[in-house]
């Protein structure tokens, strides 16, 4: 079973450049997106109710800003939006949908950077992580097998940018944002893609300017992180970089259809 995951920088524009027959021609059970952009209605019908598929979006209260949704070839038995504090849940960057025991965590980590690329949004940034991990220890403890999966805007290690020397003061890459991935890490949460690949050069992220996509100058800021009970069931970690429609691409795993319990 394939699930994946993207944040597609704007549903109407990727769109544009072939989202829906991407997302037909997946061969994907689930799939997560981020940075929506659009309110549902704002969507054309055809992604508001896409044949075959659920759709679920959570969009922000602000236009044209953030937002996620999740894409299910079967219902999910229920989908959560809200992490219990308002100055999270405006911004739509979390959905919970539970398949069974499987529960998706589809989130969009807020960037650290403030309107002046000033670092100012990065104690927001951390407090997003830790009510998540929080909100997802409970459902680890519970039972559920958990998959959080997004674009978490951090790269963990100096493997995971292609140019880790010039950006250590830069927001996803500072010391304080890779210690709370050391944490979650540390907590038992697995990195499904580097748990199946150690080699440098994978990179889901790439500036929007001329030749860099091609020169694979990127970061890998989006990922899908396995609680222990969920990862004993995924059986690949992939990044699907030949994908274009945005500046992110899509990554994913490959699971037993038994990790739903």
């Amino acid at each position: 079973m394939r699930i994946l995951s993207w944040n597609v920088n704007g549903l109407r524009a990727c769109e544009k450049k072939g989202f829906s027959a991407w997302l037909e021609a997946s061969g994907a059970e689930i799939v997560a997106v981020q940075e929506v952009r659009a309110l549902p209605e704002q969507l054309p019908e055809h992604l508001q109710a896409p044949p075959g598929w659920h759709v679920a979006y959570a969009p922000a209260e602000r236009k044209g800003y953030s937002g996620v949704g999740i894409f299910s070839r079967t219902a999910p038995d229920r989908v959560e939006t809200s992490l219990g504090a308002e100055r999270f849940d405006v911004e739509g960057r979390l959905q919970l949908a539970h398949f069974g025991r499987l529960v998706i965590a589809n989130g969009y980590f807020p960037n650290g950077n403030g309107k002046d690329r000033d670092n100012s949004r990065i104690p927001y940034k951390l407090d997003f992580y830790r009510a998540l991990y929080d909100r997802l220890d409970r459902l680890r403890r519970g039972g559920r097998r958990v998959l959080v999966l997004g674009d978490f805007n951090t790269a963990h290690r100096a493997i995971d940018l292609a140019r880790p020397k010039s950006n250590v003061k830069t927001s996803g890459f500072r010391p304080e944002e890779r210690e709370e991935l050391d944490r979650w890490i540390a907590g038992g949460w697995v990195d499904t893609f580097r748990h199946f690949e150690e080699g440098p050069d994978h990179y889901s992220w790439w500036s929007q300017r001329f030749g860099v996509r091609e020169r694979n100058v990127g970061w890998r800021i989006d990922y899908v992180l396995a609680s222990q009970a969920a990862m004993r069931h995924v059986r690949a970690g992939t990044i699907h970089h030949q994908v274009m429609g945005s500046d992110h691409c899509p990554v994913g795993v490959e699971v037993d259809p038994a990790i739903r319990g």
